[in-house]
């Protein structure tokens, strides 16, 4: 769905406006990332809406994403597949409460999983060069460790749910 609705976008740009420079299948890739994130964050909000948990939502979806950015992880096959998904598990998470422990556990328990599989399945979905992988796992690292001051509950379960999807199978 969303990859046939970006297609249907990059082919009315690219008739539109012949002789810009990138081709179908460059504005294509562009543009389902775009609406892929697009449709997460509404479908999201809007369950957050329903469910009065707007805060907690938002920010699990930031720190995710943050996160996920400097970590990689595993990728579902489609676009629709990975909003459903992504969107369910903002949901349902949103409603689980840590005691300051297990927000404290939770968050050693990222950093493990940081340090042990990070990053993860970035090759192929991101341009950074692989000399700044270990940056990359420094500074994941530190961002999470930094809920060891805070032991913010929602912060854990965000960043636990993205730690686990480094580990390979």
């Amino acid at each position: 769905m969303i990859e046939s609705l970006a297609l249907r976008i990059a082919t009315h740009i690219k008739s539109t406006i012949p002789d810009h420079p990138a081709s179908v299948a460059v504005l294509k890739h562009s543009l389902s990332i775009v609406l892929n994130v697009l449709f997460i964050v509404c479908l999201t909000l809007s369950a957050a809406l329903i469910t009065d948990k707007v805060n907690e939502v938002s920010l699990m979806l930031v720190m995710f994403a943050i996160l996920r950015q400097m970590t990689g992880g595993i990728h579902l096959k489609t676009g629709i597949g990975c909003v459903l998904v992504t969107s369910f598990a903002c949901t349902v998470l949103s409603f689980i409460t840590l005691s300051y422990n297990l927000s404290i556990w939770a968050t050693i328990l990222s950093i493990v999983l940081i340090f042990i599989y990070a990053p993860s399945r970035i090759e192929k979905q991101s341009r950074i060069p692989k000399r700044y992988y270990p940056l990359l796992k420094i500074l994941a690292v530190i961002l999470v460790g930094t809920n060891l001051i805070f032991a913010s509950s929602i912060l854990a379960i965000s960043f636990l749910t993205q730690s686990i999807t480094l580990i390979r199978r």
